[in-house]
């Protein structure tokens, strides 16, 4: 090809106009819900203070190390994680559509948790969840239906409406392309996300019982640091929060010019994304150890994960501290900051890889991928069966999806596709921070292993006890069905052939600087 044509290709794509964007287009990607409810929880179940010391060993010896790898494959490739995986070698195609799929599955309930909070957010105005925020969420809002009964197809209109808003506002953004929809979402968001954050933090930090929740979070247990289950929560937190593993920073990598510099990007993106979970930490522990006092319980009575302390323990704070209303509207707006900059970064991946396979304009790439995506996220998730169908997929995606294509990814990568030494010369080439050595030692050897312990001891456990005491045929169906669907998927989509139009070679340097060429839409 040459590099008229490539430079060509280049520009239909689209790019990031500038580094400091890609930086702010992957903080935002990492920054998500897992932040703000995930690693608090984490952090306490798992020896409090003493977590942070496998968090930090997780974070330098799989999160970068990973993400690095990730860069290098969208940045020397040019291509979404199909076309990357392609061009690296033609077989491993499939690894990259096993991604896209896990991507257009977190899409389908990820749109339903910002619906969520948007109501929240209403209803934080004037306390709409009433005296007991518990009852409230799982009745009256959620109306949950009784998983051993079957699925519900019964429609709540408080769920409908709400998730159909936030679907008709992604898809705008979509529409937009790289740099005024994914980029310009993420330099707005991004900064205002965590001044709101900061502010929520600073609020909660004087509520009346803000030091015990802190003593909770922070009081080390060093015995804790034996246990294997520590380790292996430490590993999983850091590649669920660093959006590694499922083609986002593949993509992202392959908008930015040829000479940024990827290592130090990796860095920065790495130490800003656990940063904020440390400050995410200490915003929600000051809270809930207001809502402990206030209660006159314990902090493990109030404790709690996920939606529970997003839609229940929050509110619950907010119905008692002093301007409750304040602290709600801050919480609720950074769950919508967060979650929108992320899931347009896993809608990227699936409109990037749907427009290079089908040479497909932007406009047109969008609609394929997201009018289908908001028609089944709308029929599962605005229903009475919303909660378990969601709580079952995002448990299995996330454990046997994510980091099992992760290991995979690996081990083809480096053992039988022999691609590692191109790796480390492109990192070497396009980077500010020395590689050779540890890097290929951890891609190669360590982070594998490390993953593969985390999801035997996962798997182990999920056999040992069905997950959340849900009946069989539902774990069947959302959990290991939906697994195996998007690896089987990936599979088929790679048998598909590319258009001629489409090089699998590796593009050779079309540019001198490091702002890249401008997208087309049509």
């Amino acid at each position: 090809m040459s590099s008229t044509d490539q430079a060509a290709i280049e520009k239909r794509r689209g790019a990031f106009s500038s580094r400091n964007v890609f930086i702010f287009a992957a903080i935002g990607s990492a920054v998500g819900l897992g932040n703000i409810w995930r690693f608090p929880m984490e952090a306490y179940e798992n020896g409090g203070g003493a977590f942070l010391l496998p968090y930090l060993i997780a974070l330098l010896t799989a999160g970068i190390p990973f993400l690095l790898l990730d860069y290098v494959m969208g940045h020397r490739t040019r291509g979404s994680a199909p076309l990357a995986f392609a061009r690296t070698h033609r077989k491993t195609e499939w690894l990259g559509w096993w991604q896209v799929g896990i991507c257009f599955v977190i899409a389908l309930y990820y749109a339903a948790i910002l619906a969520w909070a948007l109501r929240y957010t209403l209803f934080s105005a004037d306390k709409g969840w009433g005296d007991d925020p518990n009852a409230f969420f799982g009745g009256e809002f959620l109306q949950a239906s009784d998983p051993t009964k079957g699925i519900s197809t019964e429609f709540v209109i408080g769920l409908l409406v709400p998730l159909v808003i936030v679907w008709l506002a992604v898809i705008v953004i979509m529409m937009l392309g790289v740099q005024k929809g994914v980029g310009n979402t993420a330099m707005i968001f991004i900064p205002v996300l965590i001044l709101a954050f900061l502010a929520l933090v600073i609020r909660s930090l004087f509520l009346p019982g803000a030091a015990d929740g802190l003593n909770a979070l922070f009081t080390p247990d060093w015995s804790a640091l034996t246990d294997t289950g520590v380790w292996a929560a430490a590993y999983s937190q850091i590649f669920f929060s660093l959006s590694i593993g499922f083609g986002i920073m593949i993509t992202y990598a392959s908008y930015v010019g040829r000479k940024v510099d990827m290592t130090g990007s990796g860095l920065v993106v790495g130490f800003a994304n656990s940063s904020f979970e440390l400050l995410c930490g200490i915003g929600v522990f000051s809270a809930l150890g207001f809502m402990a006092q206030a209660q006159g319980v314990a902090i493990n009575e109030v404790a709690s994960g996920g939606p529970g302390l997003a839609f229940v323990a929050f509110p619950t704070i907010i119905n008692e501290a002093p301007a409750g209303v304040v602290i709600g509207l801050l919480f609720f707006a950074s769950l919508i900051l967060a979650g929108i900059t992320s899931l347009v970064s896993i809608l990227e991946v699936v409109i990037s890889a749907i427009r290079d396979k089908f040479e497909m304009s932007r406009i047109g790439a969008t609609m394929a991928v997201c009018i289908p995506a908001a028609a089944i996220s709308v029929f599962f998730f605005s229903t009475k069966s919303a909660l378990h169908v969601l709580d079952i997929a995002d448990n299995f995606i996330n454990k046997f999806g994510i980091l099992f294509v992760a290991v995979v990814s690996m081990v083809v990568l480096v053992w039988i596709v022999r691609a590692l030494p191109d790796f480390v010369e492109h990192l070497t080439t396009h980077g500010s921070v020395p590689i050779r050595g540890w890097w290929p030692a951890l891609i190669a050897v360590v982070t594998p292993l490390a993953l593969t312990f985390v999801l035997i001891s996962d798997f182990v456990d999920t056999i040992k006890e069905p997950y959340g005491g849900y009946p069989t045929w539902m774990i069947a169906t959302f959990g290991w069905g939906v697994v195996a669907a998007v690896i089987f998927g990936g599979v088929a989509a790679s048998l598909v052939k590319w258009r001629p139009e489409t090089s699998l070679d590796i593009p050779g340097p079309i540019d001198e600087g490091t702002a890249p060429i401008k997208e087309e839409n049509r």
